[in-house]
């Protein structure tokens, strides 16, 4: 009997120490999944009576221009800063990791500091530096002599989107450069020297070596850079509260508003699982488009 006890005790010993995983994404990932998936098959404000609708909401986010004008912001933005953001890091990274450059630390540090910056007060200095009226930035373009009238930054559908994006790029470039950087670590050292002892130029080693063998790390990037920029939701919220005409209104921002604005729990769930697989949808496209074909 005491041997059975122990031969059970051996085998149940490995689940016994996985189970936290599994109950913590139980509690917090899979229930509230499949809840928000019930909701979505109600009409419900919050109170106590939900009425079913069957697929009455989904219909609904089909035919809503608010929703898919969402998703276009999400790609505009994600157009405006993506490409330019992983160039610069890609170049700080390298500058950062060859061996004529002083204070290492310190510039990486620097980099880093507006990430972990709390969001609401970096998007608090960002609406008075943009300010139509007298902003610094407006004062700045004035005395250089780029602009006659002041730019309406945070006004303008077209510069909302503008100033929303310079707000992500400031506070997602140093993490870009710390992911890219730790790949470019990674790469072994004899495969430079092998290439200049050929006699290759530092632009055709980066073009060459570098940036292959930094594909996966750059792709990582690029698909957290897109879902985040789909997933933005306090700098929009705090920098121009989804406006003018919600041209920086995005899917996240505007579940929170159907949610807890307008009390529609069960549309914005809708939204939610819409949102959820399109999001899957562009993630698979982009990995099939970017995969290894070694």
């Amino acid at each position: 009997m005491a041997s059975k006890w122990w031969r059970w005790q051996q085998k149940s010993a490995p689940y016994l120490f996985i189970s936290p995983f599994f109950i913590l994404f139980s509690v917090f990932l899979f229930y509230p999944f499949l809840y928000s998936f019930y909701l979505s098959l109600v009409e419900w404000n919050g109170g106590k009576t939900k009425t079913y609708v069957g697929l009455d909401n989904f219909s609904r986010v089909l035919h809503d221009e608010v929703f898919w004008l969402s998703i276009g912001n999400g790609l505009i933005i994600m157009v405006m800063y993506v490409p330019l953001l992983l160039l610069l890091a890609t170049l700080v990274a390298v500058l950062l990791n060859s061996n004529g450059v002083k204070g290492k630390g310190f510039f990486r540090m620097s980099l880093f500091t507006p990430n972990i910056m709390a969001v609401v007060a970096v998007a608090f200095v960002f609406s008075i530096m943009l300010n139509g009226d007298n902003g610094l930035i407006n004062v700045i373009l004035k005395q250089l002599g780029l602009i006659d009238a002041s730019i309406l930054w945070l006004d303008s559908p077209f510069w909302a989107r503008v100033s929303v994006a310079a707000m992500v790029f400031y506070r997602w470039l140093g993490y870009n450069m710390i992911l890219i950087l730790a790949g470019l670590q990674n790469i072994p050292k004899d495969i430079y020297e092998s290439a200049y002892v050929d006699g290759a130029t530092p632009f055709q080693v980066l073009i060459r070596i570098t940036l292959p063998l930094l594909k996966k790390i750059l792709v990582f990037c690029v698909i957290l850079s897109t879902l985040g920029s789909f997933g933005l939701f306090t700098e929009p919220l705090v920098l121009t509260k989804g406006g003018p005409l919600n041209s920086t209104t995005t899917p996240v921002l505007l579940i929170y508003q159907e949610s807890f604005t307008n009390l529609n729990f069960g549309y914005a769930s809708a939204i939610a699982i819409m949102f959820f697989f399109l999001m899957m949808i562009f993630t698979f496209i982009q990995m099939r488009v970017t995969r290894d074909n070694d």
